[in-house]
């Protein structure tokens, strides 16, 4: 029995990105060069970042379709997404980046079928466990936005934006008083 397969990882995916998306809007364009510290990504950086992180997981699962990571050219992969997220943009930009990458990974994720998201890949040797499911690996493109949206609300704060997330639940929270 399926409870959570690719049409509902694909709903979540977007929920996610819609929810980064919406962030993206609230902020300011002149706070987009804001870092909360010198040693982390600026908000538009982070954009990027979310933007075309999924990009290291499409590229194995959707184009190799990779069975093993042993092999894997990872420092050219992270090398060319640095170079990617470089990349100078505008907010609209950006924007239109979330907006495009990430109905490309959703609707990608959407096609896949129940045996290939159960596929076992096989982790660089030494790893701990020595293998994972695609979907597993395909999760956590949905799991590391969730971090970064974290923190970029933790950044609206700082900037004096109530985060829409929490103006809602406050909504929600006020009509059932």
């Amino acid at each position: 029995m399926e409870y959570y397969g690719a049409k509902e990882l694909a709903f979540s995916s977007r929920t996610v990105r819609n929810n980064t998306i919406i962030i993206a809007r609230e902020i300011p364009e002149d706070k987009y060069g804001h870092k909360p510290v010198p040693e982390c990504r600026s908000i538009a950086q982070m954009m990027a970042h979310v933007a075309l992180s999924y990009q290291f997981q499409y590229q194995l699962h959707a184009v190799e379709k990779r069975t093993t990571m042993e092999g894997m050219d990872f420092p050219s992969l992270i090398k060319q997404m640095m170079e990617a997220e470089a990349k100078p943009r505008n907010k609209a930009q950006l924007i239109e980046l979330l907006e495009k990458e990430g109905e490309k990974w959703a609707s990608w994720i959407e096609g896949l079928s129940e045996a290939f998201l159960a596929q076992r890949v096989g982790m660089p040797q030494g790893s701990t466990p020595a293998s994972k499911s695609r979907f597993e690996m395909i999760l956590s493109v949905k799991e590391h936005e969730m971090h970064h949206r974290g923190q970029l609300m933790l950044i609206e704060r700082q900037l004096g934006i109530v985060p829409h997330l929490t103006r809602e639940r406050e909504a929600r929270m006020a009509q059932s008083k």
